[in-house]
Order: structure tokens, then C-alpha cells, then sequence
């Protein structure tokens, strides 16, 4: 089956279980669908570069998917219509990313910064 990316991103004004539970909800539809969740993040509330709906900021989501074309296009459908999911975000990728994605990596781990110099 395909592999997929999805990015979500979901009202402000909604708790965390609430968000998290949306994650929950979609995988549900993949799996009615022929389709599984193969890994989610909850990436937390974040700052967006422009309102959306009147919203500043969003609950944003990250799903790894394994998955029919007409299971994604079910829940692809159903985010659309769902009203506290702003913006959703669905790549078709070759192959999955082993550990976690950049947004939850630590600082540290992430490396290619060099150090910071002291200003005189």
C-alpha cells in the first residue's frame, strides 16, 4: 500500500485531548477504510506565520500512514469537513523516517548550528 505523510492543523481554542483525539478519530476512518496508522505526534500549539479562520495559533499534528488511495481520500474528505481542522497537509513519500521527525527532536541532537559567539 502507499505510504503517506499528513501535517494537521487544528483550532486554538480546542484542550490537547481534544486535539489528541482528533488524531485518534482520523485513524479510526483509515482503519474502516482498509488503511492503518502506522505512528502520530502531537507537536503542541505553535505560532502560525498568518491567521487562518481568525486564528493565530494551532494544535499541530503529525501522521505516518500506510494506507489505500480511497482510505486517504475518506479522511482527506472528512478533515475538510470536520470544523476544527484549519489546514491539513498530505504527501505521498517512498519510504518512512526511522525515529522522530525534526519538530521533536531535541536541540541538541539536531546539530549543523555552530556556536554562538559573544558580542563585545
Amino acid at each position: 500500500m502507499p505510504l503517506y505523510e499528513h501535517v494537521m492543523i487544528a483550532r486554538q481554542d480546542l484542550s490537547n485531548t481534544q486535539a489528541e483525539g482528533l488524531i485518534e478519530h482520523f485513524g479510526t476512518v483509515l482503519s474502516d477504510n482498509g488503511g492503518q496508522l502506522v505512528e502520530h505526534e502531537y507537536w503542541g500549539v505553535k505560532t502560525m506565520a498568518y491567521k487562518i479562520n481568525k486564528n493565530r495559533k494551532g494544535h499541530y499534528a503529525y501522521m505516518r500512514t500506510d494506507a489505500p488511495v480511497a482510505a486517504i481520500e475518506e479522511m482527506s474528505r472528512l478533515m475538510g469537513l470536520h470544523d476544527d481542522v484549519m489546514r491539513v497537509l498530505t504527501i505521498k513519500v517512498d519510504a518512512h523516517a526511522e525515529g522522530p521527525s525534526v519538530q521533536m527532536q531535541k536541540r541538541d541532537e539536531r546539530g549543523d548550528r555552530g556556536e554562538r559567539r559573544e558580542r563585545r
